[in-house]
Formats: C-alpha cells, sequence, structure tokens
C-alpha cells in the first residue's frame, strides 16, 4: 500500500515574530534557506528555537540572521561545542541579495525574520525589508485593528 503526504503539509511553521508586525512597516517578502548544524536541526525539530529578537545583518555581500536562539538539546549535542546564539549564513539568490542590500543601504530599510517554516526537508525563513513605525502608528493600527473586529462583531448581529 502505498502512502503519499498531501501536497497542503509541505509549509509547517517552525517559528513566528509577531511582534514584528508590531514594530514595522513590512514592505518586500523573500525567502531565504538557512545553513545550520545538526544539532540546530534537531533543536529545531524539538521547537525550541526563538526569533522575537532577531534581524538579519548584510557583511561583505552575505546575509546573515543574528540574534535568534536556538537551544541545544542535551542528547544532541554531547560531542559538538553548541553555541546558541551564533550567526547563521542565510541563503538566497544574487539577484534577491542586491535587492536588499541596495534597499539597506540607500533607502534605510532594515530586514526582519517574521516566520521560520519546514519547505519539505529543508528549513526556510521568511523575511520583510521593513521601516520602523513611530510610537503615533502604533496606536492607530490598534485603533483599526479594533474597529475592524468591533464592525465584524455589529454586522454579525444584524444578520
Amino acid at each position: 500500500m502505498n502512502t503519499k503526504k498531501s501536497k497542503s503539509n509541505t509549509h509547517s511553521t517552525i517559528a513566528l515574530n509577531k511582534k514584528a508586525r508590531h514594530e514595522y512597516h513590512l514592505q518586500d517578502k523573500f525567502e531565504a534557506g538557512m545553513a545550520l548544524q545538526g544539532w540546530e536541526i534537531k533543536s529545531i525539530r524539538a521547537g525550541k528555537i526563538h526569533l522575537t529578537e532577531s534581524f538579519v545583518s548584510i557583511e561583505k555581500a552575505e546575509a546573515y540572521l543574528l540574534g535568534s536562539t536556538i537551544q541545544p538539546l542535551n542528547q544532541a549535542s554531547t560531542h559538538v561545542v553548541c553555541d546558541p546564539t551564533r550567526k547563521r549564513k542565510l541563503l538566497l539568490k544574487k539577484r534577491e541579495l542586491d535587492k536588499l542590500i541596495g534597499s539597506v543601504e540607500r533607502q534605510g530599510f532594515s530586514i526582519i525574520p517574521t516566520a521560520m517554516y519546514w519547505s519539505k526537508n529543508w528549513v526556510k525563513l521568511e523575511i520583510y525589508l521593513a521601516k520602523g513605525k513611530h510610537e503615533h502608528d502604533k496606536r492607530d493600527a490598534i485603533k483599526d485593528r479594533d474597529w475592524a473586529r468591533d464592525k465584524e462583531r455589529m454586522m454579525k448581529h444584524k444578520v
């Protein structure tokens, strides 16, 4: 009996950076692969990753993920010295890297990771070009979200 996995389960989320949508205006979306070590993959499978304080830095025309924490598993890392906060290289195409570098250097954008997920057997990182929000922008976003929620409630009760 042959059993095949459904294609709907090809993208399963590992970690989210929910704070990013509140702190930044997100512009362009990119998908990047990551160069990881074996113990990191095992820890990611166990869900021991945090993206909330992470960001992407460009060094020597290469992109690196900084500030993320992958906690090592005790049973997986007995013979390896693990650095939970090391910088991890992002795997992007040359054209994508050029666009990111140009936007960061000329237009003052930041590169923010918003999600990490599985794409088949590969770990992918969803990153955005982003501009920081001011305090009044955050308040406006909260007001708009609350008004949309109240509007939905009113429409639901009228029907």
